[in-house]
């Protein structure tokens, strides 16, 4: 006998339970800040908190006038399908950032997100040596970024 839901939300995909976005937006529920984005080197380069911090709407201020995205890398938990850059069953923006942008360092950084990263889940080291350029929301980002941004199939505008 087969099961049926009542409700019209899809079963949530294997795949992505307890796994986080490392490029979420911060209005997701369960966001946390574990970054923050030096724009004093060039490029900007992400420096990583000791400890994740809730996103709160006082967090957000403190970003000002920058948009929060600017200023803070955010973890949130996976959207999977809700996300352009799902493939089905996996992220695509991490395949096109492994092969797209250069590696920052031989070293892993100290990343306390990795533990549920989904890029860490995914694509391993090749995606945690990388991740240091990743700006969430960059006003001039170098082109092998803005590549790696556009959504497959999205019209380069």
């Amino acid at each position: 006998m087969t099961a049926v839901r009542l409700n019209r939300t899809p079963a949530p995909d294997p795949s992505t339970r307890g796994l986080s976005c490392p490029s979420a937006p911060p209005e997701i529920p369960g966001a946390v800040a574990f970054g923050i984005v030096d724009h004093a080197a060039t490029p900007p380069e992400v420096r990583y908190l000791d400890e994740p911090v809730p996103i709160t709407q006082e967090l957000l201020e403190l970003a000002a006038p920058l948009e929060p995205r600017e200023v803070f890398r955010v973890g949130a938990p996976c959207q999977a399908d809700l996300c352009t850059h799902w493939s089905g069953h996996d992220c695509q923006l991490v395949e096109r950032i492994v092969k797209l942008v250069p590696a920052a360092s031989l070293v892993t950084p100290p990343c306390k997100l990795r533990p549920t990263c989904r890029w860490f889940a995914q694509a391993g080291r090749s995606a945690c040596v990388r991740c240091v350029y990743v700006v969430t929301r960059d006003g001039d980002p170098a082109e092998e970024m803005r590549m790696a941004a556009t959504p497959t199939g999205a019209s380069d505008r």
